[in-house]
Parts: C-alpha cells; structure tokens; sequence
C-alpha cells in the first residue's frame, strides 16, 4: 500500500473511532497516518538517490 494510502486509511480509522468513542481504533488510526508519512519521506529518499545515481552516470 502506498504511503498516502495509509495515511487516508489512517485519518478514516481515526474519524470513526472519535465517532465512535473507541480509542484503540483512533491510536490505529494515528499509527496508520504515521506509517503512511514515513512511507512517503522514504519514497521521496530513494527517488532522490536514484536521481543523484543517474546524473553521475550521465556525468562519467
């Protein structure tokens, strides 16, 4: 699943277990969003380094 995935998983669960009043649902909800965000930082990471790895070999 993608990052953004899980984060709008995550906000969904969070909204329902307010809703709801069930705090589990609203952590899984939290730990969802937070997974999704990591996600997408490492996303950006590797795009970046596999930018920087093709310049240097257009550069050799």
């Amino acid at each position: 699943m993608s990052g953004k995935a899980d984060e709008v998983k995550g906000r969904v669960k969070e909204a329902a277990g307010a809703i709801t009043d069930d705090d589990q649902l609203r952590r899984e909800g939290k730990v969802d969003q937070t997974t999704g965000k990591v996600k997408q930082t490492a996303e950006k990471v590797i795009d970046k380094a596999k930018d920087a790895v093709q310049g240097a070999n257009r550069n050799t």
